[in-house]
Protein backbone atom coordinates (compact mmCIF):
# COMPACT_ATOMS: atom_id res chain seq x y z
CA UNK A 1 0.00 0.00 0.00
CA UNK A 2 1.06 3.64 -0.45
CA UNK A 3 2.57 5.74 2.09
CA UNK A 4 -0.08 8.33 3.45
CA UNK A 5 2.25 11.07 3.76
CA UNK A 6 4.22 11.42 0.53
CA UNK A 7 6.54 13.80 1.89
CA UNK A 8 8.33 10.84 3.64
CA UNK A 9 9.22 8.96 0.39
CA UNK A 10 9.51 12.27 -2.02
CA UNK A 11 11.91 11.43 -4.57
CA UNK A 12 12.61 14.34 -6.62
CA UNK A 13 15.59 15.00 -8.03
CA UNK A 14 18.40 15.02 -5.47
CA UNK A 15 20.56 17.71 -4.63
CA UNK A 16 23.15 16.31 -2.92
CA UNK A 17 25.28 19.39 -1.19
CA UNK A 18 23.87 18.45 1.75
CA UNK A 19 23.06 -14.02 7.96
CA UNK A 20 22.50 -15.12 9.47
CA UNK A 21 25.43 -16.20 12.09
CA UNK A 22 28.10 -18.65 10.88
CA UNK A 23 28.93 -16.51 7.84
CA UNK A 24 33.14 -15.32 7.41
CA UNK A 25 33.26 -12.24 9.41
CA UNK A 26 33.03 -8.74 7.65
CA UNK A 27 35.63 -6.09 7.94
CA UNK A 28 34.56 -3.02 9.79
CA UNK A 29 35.59 0.25 11.45
CA UNK A 30 38.20 0.48 13.73
CA UNK A 31 36.21 -0.75 17.03
CA UNK A 32 36.41 0.86 20.34
CA UNK A 33 36.47 -1.08 23.29
CA UNK A 34 34.03 -1.90 26.05
CA UNK A 35 31.42 -0.24 24.14
CA UNK A 36 27.99 -0.08 26.53
CA UNK A 37 25.63 -2.75 25.97
CA UNK A 38 21.69 -2.15 26.41
CA UNK A 39 20.44 -3.60 29.32
CA UNK A 40 17.81 -6.22 29.40
CA UNK A 41 15.78 -4.76 32.55
CA UNK A 42 13.87 -1.31 32.93
CA UNK A 43 15.49 0.53 35.34
CA UNK A 44 13.58 3.91 35.51
CA UNK A 45 10.47 2.68 37.30
CA UNK A 46 9.14 7.22 36.66
CA UNK A 47 9.74 7.31 32.91
CA UNK A 48 8.37 3.86 32.27
CA UNK A 49 4.81 5.11 34.18
CA UNK A 50 4.82 8.21 32.74
CA UNK A 51 5.76 6.66 28.90
CA UNK A 52 2.67 4.01 29.35
CA UNK A 53 0.26 6.79 30.34
CA UNK A 54 1.88 8.95 27.27
CA UNK A 55 0.54 5.74 24.89
CA UNK A 56 -2.60 5.36 26.93
CA UNK A 57 -5.75 3.26 25.17
CA UNK A 58 -2.76 2.95 22.36
CA UNK A 59 -0.34 0.68 24.26
CA UNK A 60 -1.08 -2.53 22.47
CA UNK A 61 0.16 -0.80 18.68
CA UNK A 62 2.90 1.03 20.45
CA UNK A 63 6.45 -0.36 20.77
CA UNK A 64 8.82 1.87 22.72
CA UNK A 65 12.24 2.16 23.94
CA UNK A 66 14.54 4.54 25.95
CA UNK A 67 18.06 3.97 27.21
CA UNK A 68 20.88 6.54 28.15
CA UNK A 69 24.62 7.10 26.72
CA UNK A 70 25.67 3.79 29.38
CA UNK A 71 23.26 1.07 28.66
CA UNK A 72 20.13 1.95 30.83
CA UNK A 73 17.43 0.63 29.54
CA UNK A 74 14.87 3.36 31.04
CA UNK A 75 11.71 2.60 29.72
CA UNK A 76 10.22 -0.09 27.04
CA UNK A 77 6.80 -0.93 26.22
CA UNK A 78 6.61 -3.76 24.09
CA UNK A 79 10.55 -3.72 22.91
CA UNK A 80 10.51 -7.30 21.86
CA UNK A 81 7.49 -7.05 19.58
CA UNK A 82 8.57 -7.37 15.75
CA UNK A 83 7.08 -4.57 14.05
CA UNK A 84 6.67 -2.99 10.77
CA UNK A 85 9.45 -0.16 10.95
CA UNK A 86 8.71 1.79 7.43
CA UNK A 87 11.43 4.01 7.00
CA UNK A 88 13.22 3.44 10.19
CA UNK A 89 14.84 0.55 7.95
CA UNK A 90 16.91 3.18 6.10
CA UNK A 91 18.84 3.64 9.75
CA UNK A 92 20.20 0.22 9.69
CA UNK A 93 21.08 0.17 5.89
CA UNK A 94 23.10 3.53 6.46
CA UNK A 95 24.70 2.38 9.59
CA UNK A 96 25.95 -0.92 7.83
CA UNK A 97 27.04 1.46 4.87
CA UNK A 98 28.67 3.97 6.91
CA UNK A 99 30.57 0.80 9.23
CA UNK A 100 31.49 -0.75 6.06
CA UNK A 101 32.44 2.19 3.26
CA UNK A 102 33.38 5.07 5.43
CA UNK A 103 31.94 8.92 5.47
CA UNK A 104 34.54 9.77 2.23
CA UNK A 105 33.02 6.41 0.05
CA UNK A 106 31.61 7.92 -3.66
CA UNK A 107 29.59 6.18 -5.48
CA UNK A 108 31.04 6.00 -9.63
CA UNK A 109 30.41 5.92 -12.93
CA UNK A 110 32.84 5.10 -15.38
CA UNK A 111 33.70 4.65 -19.16
CA UNK A 112 36.00 2.22 -20.19
CA UNK A 113 37.60 1.12 -23.17
CA UNK A 114 37.67 -2.43 -24.23
CA UNK A 115 40.51 -4.35 -26.80
CA UNK A 116 38.52 -4.12 -29.47
CA UNK A 117 37.17 -0.65 -29.59
CA UNK A 118 33.89 -0.95 -28.15
CA UNK A 119 33.16 1.26 -25.00
CA UNK A 120 31.07 0.30 -21.93
CA UNK A 121 29.31 2.03 -19.34
CA UNK A 122 29.44 1.36 -15.64
CA UNK A 123 27.89 2.54 -12.63
CA UNK A 124 27.26 1.78 -8.93
CA UNK A 125 23.91 3.71 -8.76
CA UNK A 126 25.02 7.16 -8.26
CA UNK A 127 21.25 9.46 -7.41
CA UNK A 128 22.51 12.37 -8.89
CA UNK A 129 23.41 11.06 -12.56
CA UNK A 130 21.71 13.76 -15.03
CA UNK A 131 22.22 14.78 -18.16
CA UNK A 132 25.22 16.72 -17.47
CA UNK A 133 27.13 13.75 -16.70
CA UNK A 134 25.53 12.08 -19.49
CA UNK A 135 26.93 14.40 -22.13
CA UNK A 136 30.73 14.34 -20.69
CA UNK A 137 30.52 10.15 -21.40
CA UNK A 138 28.89 11.40 -24.97
CA UNK A 139 31.64 13.90 -25.74
CA UNK A 140 34.82 11.58 -24.62
CA UNK A 141 33.00 8.49 -26.56
CA UNK A 142 32.79 10.06 -29.45
CA UNK A 143 36.62 11.55 -28.99
CA UNK A 144 38.19 8.33 -27.82
CA UNK A 145 37.91 7.03 -31.35
CA UNK A 146 40.94 8.11 -33.40
CA UNK A 147 43.78 10.26 -33.21
CA UNK A 148 42.76 12.58 -35.80
CA UNK A 149 40.05 14.15 -33.21
CA UNK A 150 37.02 13.32 -35.71
CA UNK A 151 34.26 11.11 -34.73
CA UNK A 152 34.52 7.71 -35.38
CA UNK A 153 32.46 6.02 -37.95
CA UNK A 154 30.94 3.85 -35.26
CA UNK A 155 30.48 4.21 -31.63
CA UNK A 156 29.88 0.55 -29.90
CA UNK A 157 29.20 1.39 -26.16
CA UNK A 158 27.48 -1.30 -23.98
CA UNK A 159 25.23 -0.43 -20.58
CA UNK A 160 26.04 -2.17 -17.98
CA UNK A 161 22.85 -2.68 -16.11
CA UNK A 162 21.13 -5.46 -13.47
CA UNK A 163 18.16 -7.39 -15.11
CA UNK A 164 14.58 -5.76 -15.29
CA UNK A 165 13.34 -8.51 -12.64
CA UNK A 166 15.84 -7.10 -10.10
CA UNK A 167 15.36 -3.48 -10.58
CA UNK A 168 12.37 -3.71 -7.35
CA UNK A 169 12.37 -5.80 -4.40
CA UNK A 170 9.68 -8.36 -5.04
CA UNK A 171 7.72 -7.05 -1.72
CA UNK A 172 6.88 -3.52 -3.21
CA UNK A 173 3.59 -3.19 -3.81
CA UNK A 174 3.07 -2.59 -7.41
CA UNK A 175 0.77 0.82 -6.75
CA UNK A 176 4.00 1.72 -5.32
CA UNK A 177 6.45 0.72 -8.30
CA UNK A 178 4.50 3.94 -10.39
CA UNK A 179 5.86 6.41 -7.91
CA UNK A 180 8.64 8.49 -7.82
CA UNK A 181 9.64 7.34 -4.26
CA UNK A 182 9.08 3.94 -5.76
CA UNK A 183 11.48 4.40 -8.70
CA UNK A 184 13.05 0.77 -9.93
CA UNK A 185 16.76 0.50 -8.25
CA UNK A 186 19.18 0.34 -11.18
CA UNK A 187 23.09 0.50 -11.54
CA UNK A 188 22.34 3.31 -14.52
CA UNK A 189 19.88 5.73 -12.99
CA UNK A 190 19.48 9.17 -14.12
CA UNK A 191 17.49 11.44 -11.92
CA UNK A 192 17.52 8.32 -9.52
CA UNK A 193 15.00 6.78 -12.42
CA UNK A 194 12.27 9.41 -11.25
CA UNK A 195 10.89 12.53 -12.77
CA UNK A 196 7.18 12.91 -11.18
CA UNK A 197 6.70 9.58 -11.42
CA UNK A 198 8.92 6.44 -11.71
CA UNK A 199 10.55 6.15 -14.95
CA UNK A 200 9.47 2.31 -15.53
CA UNK A 201 12.16 1.59 -17.95
CA UNK A 202 14.96 3.01 -17.14
CA UNK A 203 17.41 1.14 -19.33
CA UNK A 204 15.05 2.31 -22.42
CA UNK A 205 15.23 5.75 -21.09
CA UNK A 206 19.07 5.62 -21.05
CA UNK A 207 19.63 4.10 -24.21
CA UNK A 208 17.45 6.76 -26.45
CA UNK A 209 18.97 9.80 -24.38
CA UNK A 210 22.49 8.97 -24.67
CA UNK A 211 21.77 8.10 -28.41
CA UNK A 212 20.35 11.42 -29.26
CA UNK A 213 22.95 13.26 -27.07
CA UNK A 214 25.97 10.75 -29.16
CA UNK A 215 24.17 12.14 -32.24
CA UNK A 216 24.00 16.11 -31.20
CA UNK A 217 27.27 15.60 -30.84
CA UNK A 218 28.48 14.45 -34.11
CA UNK A 219 28.29 10.70 -34.24
CA UNK A 220 27.06 9.43 -37.34
CA UNK A 221 26.43 5.77 -36.21
CA UNK A 222 25.40 4.54 -32.78
CA UNK A 223 25.27 0.86 -31.46
CA UNK A 224 24.09 0.56 -27.93
CA UNK A 225 23.47 -2.99 -26.46
CA UNK A 226 22.83 -3.95 -22.39
CA UNK A 227 25.05 -6.32 -21.34
CA UNK A 228 24.98 -8.06 -17.53
CA UNK A 229 26.98 -6.11 -14.68
CA UNK A 230 28.63 -8.99 -14.02
CA UNK A 231 30.44 -9.27 -17.43
CA UNK A 232 34.00 -9.39 -16.70
CA UNK A 233 36.22 -6.65 -18.01
CA UNK A 234 39.28 -7.31 -19.78
CA UNK A 235 42.44 -6.53 -17.98
CA UNK A 236 43.74 -4.42 -20.91
CA UNK A 237 39.98 -2.39 -20.58
CA UNK A 238 41.06 1.21 -20.22
CA UNK A 239 39.17 3.75 -17.95
CA UNK A 240 38.68 6.96 -19.80
CA UNK A 241 36.37 8.75 -17.13
CA UNK A 242 34.92 8.36 -14.25
CA UNK A 243 31.87 10.47 -12.42
CA UNK A 244 31.81 10.34 -8.52
CA UNK A 245 28.90 10.94 -6.44
CA UNK A 246 28.85 13.21 -3.54
CA UNK A 247 30.77 11.68 -0.54
CA UNK A 248 29.00 9.08 1.77
CA UNK A 249 27.74 11.55 4.39
CA UNK A 250 26.14 13.36 1.75
CA UNK A 251 24.73 9.94 0.44
CA UNK A 252 23.57 9.32 4.13
CA UNK A 253 21.83 12.88 4.75
CA UNK A 254 19.85 12.19 1.48
CA UNK A 255 18.58 8.75 2.67
CA UNK A 256 18.19 9.52 6.47
CA UNK A 257 16.77 13.22 6.14
CA UNK A 258 14.58 13.06 3.18
CA UNK A 259 14.09 9.79 3.56
CA UNK A 260 14.93 9.08 -0.32
CA UNK A 261 14.27 4.98 -1.06
CA UNK A 262 16.60 4.71 -4.46
CA UNK A 263 19.54 5.84 -1.93
CA UNK A 264 18.85 3.50 0.92
CA UNK A 265 18.40 0.63 -1.47
CA UNK A 266 22.13 1.89 -3.40
CA UNK A 267 23.44 2.07 -0.48
CA UNK A 268 22.82 -1.34 1.31
CA UNK A 269 23.90 -3.25 -2.08
CA UNK A 270 26.97 -0.91 -2.13
CA UNK A 271 27.88 -2.03 1.76
CA UNK A 272 27.41 -5.85 1.35
CA UNK A 273 29.59 -5.95 -1.78
CA UNK A 274 26.35 -7.46 -4.29
CA UNK A 275 23.54 -6.12 -6.20
CA UNK A 276 21.51 -9.12 -5.21
CA UNK A 277 19.35 -8.00 -3.16
CA UNK A 278 19.01 -12.14 -0.91
CA UNK A 279 23.38 -11.50 -0.85
CA UNK A 280 23.07 -7.96 0.71
CA UNK A 281 20.46 -9.09 3.07
CA UNK A 282 22.48 -11.66 4.36
CA UNK A 283 25.28 -9.23 4.45
CA UNK A 284 23.39 -6.61 6.71
CA UNK A 285 21.93 -8.99 9.21
CA UNK A 286 25.71 -10.88 9.81
CA UNK A 287 26.71 -7.67 10.32
CA UNK A 288 23.48 -6.50 12.80
CA UNK A 289 24.38 -10.15 14.75
CA UNK A 290 28.13 -9.08 14.65
CA UNK A 291 27.35 -5.39 16.82
CA UNK A 292 25.67 -7.84 19.52
CA UNK A 293 22.32 -6.00 19.05
CA UNK A 294 19.16 -7.91 20.08
CA UNK A 295 17.91 -9.77 17.43
CA UNK A 296 15.06 -11.49 18.23
CA UNK A 297 12.38 -11.03 15.80
CA UNK A 298 14.22 -9.09 13.19
CA UNK A 299 14.10 -9.59 9.47
CA UNK A 300 15.53 -7.82 6.61
CA UNK A 301 13.58 -7.30 3.38
CA UNK A 302 15.14 -4.50 1.70
CA UNK A 303 17.63 -1.36 2.75
CA UNK A 304 14.46 1.46 2.59
CA UNK A 305 11.49 -0.14 4.23
CA UNK A 306 9.22 -0.13 1.21
CA UNK A 307 8.81 -3.40 1.66
CA UNK A 308 6.25 -4.94 4.53
CA UNK A 309 8.29 -8.04 5.12
CA UNK A 310 10.54 -6.11 7.06
CA UNK A 311 10.76 -6.58 11.19
CA UNK A 312 12.44 -4.47 13.44
CA UNK A 313 11.85 -3.93 17.75
CA UNK A 314 12.47 -0.57 18.87
CA UNK A 315 14.66 -2.26 21.63
CA UNK A 316 16.74 -3.23 18.49
CA UNK A 317 16.48 0.08 17.14
CA UNK A 318 17.50 1.71 20.35
CA UNK A 319 20.56 -0.66 20.92
CA UNK A 320 21.95 -0.08 17.38
CA UNK A 321 21.69 3.86 17.89
CA UNK A 322 23.60 3.17 21.59
CA UNK A 323 26.31 1.63 19.44
CA UNK A 324 26.42 3.90 16.34
CA UNK A 325 27.08 6.66 18.90
CA UNK A 326 29.70 4.82 20.07
CA UNK A 327 31.45 4.21 16.56
CA UNK A 328 33.92 6.27 15.03
CA UNK A 329 31.62 7.79 12.42
CA UNK A 330 28.98 8.35 15.21
CA UNK A 331 29.20 12.45 14.28
CA UNK A 332 28.43 11.35 10.55
CA UNK A 333 25.31 8.97 11.80
CA UNK A 334 24.04 11.64 13.95
CA UNK A 335 24.55 14.10 11.04
CA UNK A 336 22.68 12.26 8.27
CA UNK A 337 18.98 12.71 10.35
CA UNK A 338 16.34 14.72 10.41
CA UNK A 339 16.06 17.71 12.97
CA UNK A 340 12.27 18.64 14.94
CA UNK A 341 11.13 21.63 13.72
CA UNK A 342 14.26 22.66 11.12
CA UNK A 343 15.18 19.91 8.48
CA UNK A 344 14.16 16.94 6.73
CA UNK A 345 10.59 14.86 7.39
CA UNK A 346 11.14 16.39 10.67
CA UNK A 347 11.14 19.93 9.68
CA UNK A 348 7.19 20.75 9.99
CA UNK A 349 6.94 18.34 13.57
CA UNK A 350 7.50 19.81 16.88
CA UNK A 351 8.19 23.58 15.35
CA UNK A 352 8.07 26.00 18.73
CA UNK A 353 8.49 23.26 20.98
CA UNK A 354 11.31 22.48 23.60
CA UNK A 355 11.91 19.56 21.36
CA UNK A 356 12.74 21.51 18.12
CA UNK A 357 16.50 21.26 17.64
CA UNK A 358 16.85 19.29 20.21
CA UNK A 359 15.43 15.58 18.29
CA UNK A 360 17.46 14.35 15.08
CA UNK A 361 15.85 10.89 14.25
CA UNK A 362 14.36 9.16 11.52
CA UNK A 363 10.60 8.67 10.28
CA UNK A 364 8.96 6.06 8.97
CA UNK A 365 5.33 6.30 7.23
CA UNK A 366 3.23 3.54 5.31
CA UNK A 367 -0.28 3.10 5.90
CA UNK A 368 -0.65 1.99 9.52
CA UNK A 369 2.57 2.39 10.34
CA UNK A 370 4.01 5.33 12.14
CA UNK A 371 7.29 5.16 13.47
CA UNK A 372 10.57 7.42 14.49
CA UNK A 373 13.87 6.82 15.89
CA UNK A 374 16.74 9.00 16.97
CA UNK A 375 18.71 10.91 19.95
CA UNK A 376 16.82 13.64 21.83
CA UNK A 377 19.30 15.86 23.29
CA UNK A 378 18.99 16.46 27.53
CA UNK A 379 20.83 18.50 30.21
CA UNK A 380 21.59 14.77 31.49
CA UNK A 381 23.53 13.63 27.81
CA UNK A 382 21.73 11.76 24.94
CA UNK A 383 18.59 9.76 24.89
CA UNK A 384 18.09 7.11 22.56
CA UNK A 385 14.74 7.20 21.98
CA UNK A 386 12.68 4.13 19.20
CA UNK A 387 8.97 4.06 18.62
CA UNK A 388 7.13 2.31 16.06
CA UNK A 389 2.95 1.86 16.06
CA UNK A 390 1.34 -0.11 13.55
CA UNK A 391 -1.91 1.10 14.04
CA UNK A 392 -2.33 4.27 15.63
CA UNK A 393 -5.25 6.59 15.40
CA UNK A 394 -3.07 10.03 16.47
CA UNK A 395 0.70 9.12 16.27
CA UNK A 396 2.25 12.02 15.74
CA UNK A 397 0.36 13.50 19.05
CA UNK A 398 1.76 10.40 21.18
CA UNK A 399 5.43 10.70 19.76
CA UNK A 400 5.54 14.21 21.11
CA UNK A 401 4.37 13.13 24.42
CA UNK A 402 6.79 10.88 25.00
CA UNK A 403 9.72 12.97 23.98
CA UNK A 404 8.84 15.43 26.23
CA UNK A 405 8.98 12.72 28.92
CA UNK A 406 12.57 11.09 28.13
CA UNK A 407 13.28 15.27 28.54
CA UNK A 408 12.56 15.33 32.01
CA UNK A 409 15.42 13.89 32.91
CA UNK A 410 14.87 14.09 36.93
CA UNK A 411 12.51 11.33 36.65
CA UNK A 412 15.54 8.80 35.63
CA UNK A 413 18.42 9.87 38.54
CA UNK A 414 21.47 7.82 37.30
CA UNK A 415 22.42 5.12 40.44
CA UNK A 416 25.01 6.22 43.16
Amino acid sequence: MSPTQPQAHRQQRPLVAALALGFTLLPSAPALAALPQLQNQVSCAALQQRVQASLGSEASVWSVSVADSSGRLLADVNGLQPRVPASNQKLVSTAFALDRLGPDYRLTTKLWRLPDGTLRLTGEGDPDLAMPQLQRFAKLALGSGGADGAPPSLVRLQLAEEPPQAWWPQGWHPGDRAEAYGAPITRLALTSNAIDMAVTNPTSRLRTLLNRELVRQGGKAVELTVVSPQTPLSQDAVLLHQEPSAPMHNLLSLANTESHNFTAEVLLRQASGSWDLAVSRRAEMQWLYQQGLPMQGVQVADGSGLDRANRLTSRFLTALLLTMGQHPYANNYLASMAVAGQRGTLRNLYKGTSLEGRFRGKTGTLTGVRSISGVLKTSDGPRYVSMISNGSGAPNTRIGLVLREVQNVSLCQPPA
